[in-house]
């Protein structure tokens, strides 16, 4: 019986480079989107077309009925990853409102609390465990400008996924983040110019800025192999650019 794994916000970027990767390794991959069909569908042709299943599920999970919905008639589940972005106000914090500051912050924590509640309590009954990942970002740990409610949400999910860890480890639930830096994805289009790039390129093991499959990769290993020992990381994606000079 093939494994089963739910990844929101896997329309695109990120998220959907991870379905892929799942479903090469032999998952069952349930794709969650929130606003684009047609993109959801072509991922779960992307992962049919490496050998593996899947299936596209519209839900938005900040909603708590619509997570219910979303996990309605699932028989288990054996991994969760936690991808789904909250786009945030970026500009300094004199300029902000509070709404905005307030609606990326609690939109991100609701894009993961609800669903994480509903999948402790389905992966308890299967009396197994399973893997959890948060997605975050190497925003929560920097400061630069126009960034402090991004980094602020992104430092809020790192302290959740902590305690998530905590109490799902008795249960045999093994919960890590993953803290990719910047990422060749439709979110960071309009930050790409080629300065930037070759920054990002001069700062890079790899030589180039990182691709969402790179990150899918390490996502991919963190739940299928030698890292059931392994809880409450933060795993920084960087290729080096915390370490490297510029």
């Amino acid at each position: 019986m093939e494994p089963i794994a739910l990844i929101t916000g896997a329309g695109r970027g990120i998220g959907a480079a991870t379905a892929v990767e799942l479903g090469g390794r032999g998952y069952h991959v349930i794709v969650n989107y929130r606003t684009d069909a047609a993109a959801a569908a072509s991922v779960v042709k992307r992962i049919e077309a490496a050998g593996g299943t899947g299936r596209a599920v519209r839900a938005d999970v900040r909603d708590p009925a619509e997570v219910a919905a979303l996990l309605d008639g699932c028989p288990r589940l054996d991994v969760l990853v936690c991808n789904a972005n909250i786009s945030p106000p970026f500009g300094p914090l004199a300029g902000m409102s509070w709404e905005e500051f307030a609606g990326k912050v609690t939109g991100e924590l609701a894009a993961v609390y609800h669903v994480t509640r509903r999948v402790l309590a389905l992966m308890g009954e299967q009396g197994r465990g399973g893997r959890i990942v948060y997605v975050s970002s190497l925003s929560a740990g920097l400061t630069r400008p126009g960034a402090i409610a991004h980094a602020s949400a992104k430092a809020a999910l790192d302290a959740f996924a902590r305690h998530v860890a905590m109490e799902a480890g008795p249960g045999g639930t093994a919960v890590n983040v993953v803290a990719p830096g910047a990422v060749r994805t439709e979110g960071t289009a309009a930050m790409r110019t080629p300065e930037v790039e070759r920054g990002l390129a001069r700062r890079s093991v790899l030589g180039r800025m990182l691709e969402p499959e790179d990150v899918a990769a390490v996502i991919g290993s963190l739940v299928d192999g030698g890292f059931g020992a392994v809880t409450g990381a933060r795993i920084p994606v960087d290729a080096g650019h915390r370490v490297l000079p510029a």
